[in-house]
């Protein structure tokens, strides 16, 4: 009787398709629809790196309305094949959550550490990116307007700027 309720696999053809489901989902704001196609995809094919990406990416969607979904996005980093792409996408999460603070009002001090901790990140993932991968640099530079258009922190100065004591 319970068997109508127990999750079904998708068949492994059908994964393409699944993702870019998936896709479109988080591309609607719907990204709880995006993190079950995901988990649906990973339950036939644990290894696939599209839908670990995409599951990342769709929990820090879900930060501003689901407390959990910060630490089952570091749970998915593990998993990622490359040391590029667990330092990237750590980073990636550190900065989410960071704006996520931030819209919630919260102590800036919490984004402001997320933010330094992210732009840390993205530098060693740069580092690290393929060849004409500037993502990190994309992503830390976001993250040092954010902070200077938040008053967290100004951009950095050159050191003619620097005020003398």
């Amino acid at each position: 009787m319970a068997d109508h309720l127990e999750l079904k696999k998708i068949n492994p053809v059908a994964i393409p398709a699944a993702l870019e489901k998936a896709e479109r989902y988080r591309l609607l704001n719907e990204p709880e629809q995006a993190e079950s196609i995901c988990l649906d995809v990973l339950a036939v094919d644990s290894q696939n790196q599209r839908a670990r990406k995409m599951l990342v990416l769709a929990l820090t969607d879900q930060f501003l309305t689901r407390a959990a979904a910060a630490k089952q996005a570091r749970a998915q980093l593990a998993e990622l094949s490359s040391e590029y792409e667990q330092i990237y996408y750590t980073g990636l999460i550190c900065e989410r959550e960071a704006r996520a603070h931030l819209t919630r009002g919260v102590s800036a001090a919490f984004a402001h550490d997320l933010f330094l901790e992210a732009i840390e990140l993205y530098g060693r993932a740069e580092g690290l990116a393929p060849e004409g991968n500037n993502d990190p640099i994309l992503r830390r530079n976001s993250c040092l307007r954010t902070m200077a258009g938040e008053g967290l922190e100004p951009l950095m100065q050159s050191p003619s700027e620097l005020p003398l004591e």
